[in-house]
């Protein structure tokens, strides 16, 4: 298969992610070289984006009845780290490790710093699609699908695939998933993460817009959602984005603090942009906080005519 299908996925599902990049420093040591190795091959965003996509594609036509990805290999996506803010200036005592060009161990002190700068310089993410396809095959097996989903992933590709989950978990001594999918639209609670003042990319190709990107530290996307969550709690407490938020809060407070947080709109972005969604969610809760029924509804109307017609294509024939 060859060509960019990135930027095609022509009869493919919308499909969005909610991603969480951290600093080299919050993986375990024995993975750091492995993220740095797979991040430094990545050539470009797209090029991830579309190496991805056909590997999915590869799987569900390859022999054998088993559409699990094996592990050998995973992507990892990389992004430069927000700048710290400034500090007062210290003067630095004489004699120390950066005048005599070594470090504390011995090493040269330009090589340490430098390697230690260039680690904090960049978040990864890596793709983990070993545990997020378990996870999706689960989930499917639950749902109401569940009797067609046993005759789509064999028994015996479910406990094969089990056994990689296991070796994945053993080795890298976490189950912290760092990424978030949906298909044909993006969930409500996903925006509350997220302000309009956010830094964004709009990747455009041929006329269309590929996607887009919005990103937020850590500390700031959770502060938003437990404002939503304090707020709806009192306000709405039967509110099925309640219970979304309450999640994706408890998620978000596994990852390093000095993550940040990715929402990638995917191909759905050329139907929506540009998108006052995190604006219109933001406003709604404010509305109910205050008592405002009349502002909710008219924020939850303008959501609703924006996604409902692109959640509805998932019916479509």
């Amino acid at each position: 298969m060859t060509g960019n299908i990135y930027r095609g996925q022509a009869g493919l599902p919308f499909s969005s992610a909610l991603r969480i990049y951290e600093p080299l420093s919050a993986f375990p040591e024995e993975q750091r070289a492995a993220l740095r190795a797979a991040g430094a091959r990545s050539a470009s965003r797209a090029a991830v984006e579309n190496a991805e996509l056909q590997a999915s594609l590869g799987r569900i036509t390859r022999p054998g009845g088993d559409p699990f990805p094996t592990g050998r290999t995973d992507l990892v996506r990389v992004i430069p780290a927000p700048p710290e803010p400034e500090r007062p200036h210290t003067q630095k005592p004489s004699g120390g490790p950066e005048e005599t060009g070594t470090s504390d161990d011995g090493t040269p002190g330009g090589a340490a710093a430098g390697a230690e700068s260039a680690d904090r310089a960049l978040l990864y993410c890596p793709s983990q699609l070993v545990l997020r396809a378990g996870l999706a095959a689960n989930a499917l097996m639950e749902g109401i699908h569940g009797p067609l989903a046993e005759l789509l992933i064999p028994e015996e590709q479910r406990d094969k695939h089990q056994e990689r989950i296991d070796l994945v978990k053993a080795r890298e001594g976490t189950s912290r998933v760092h990424t978030r999918a949906s298909t044909w639209g993006i969930p409500f609670s996903w925006f509350s993460l997220f302000k309009e003042s956010d830094p964004q990319d709009v990747v455009e190709s041929g006329g269309r817009i590929i996607t887009v990107r919005v990103w937020a530290p850590i500390g700031e996307a959770l502060e938003r959602v437990r404002y939503a969550v304090a707020n709806l709690a009192l306000a709405a407490p039967d509110l099925d984005m309640l219970d979304d938020m309450t999640q994706l809060t408890e998620w978000l407070e596994l990852f390093h603090p000095g993550s940040v947080v990715e929402l990638d709109y995917g191909a759905v972005a050329d139907k929506v942009y540009p998108d006052d969604s995190p604006m219109d969610v933001r406003l709604g809760i404010e509305c109910l906080a205050e008592g405002d029924m009349t502002g909710a509804a008219a924020a939850y109307r303008r959501l609703a005519s924006r996604w409902i017609p692109i959640r509805q294509l998932a019916r479509a024939s």
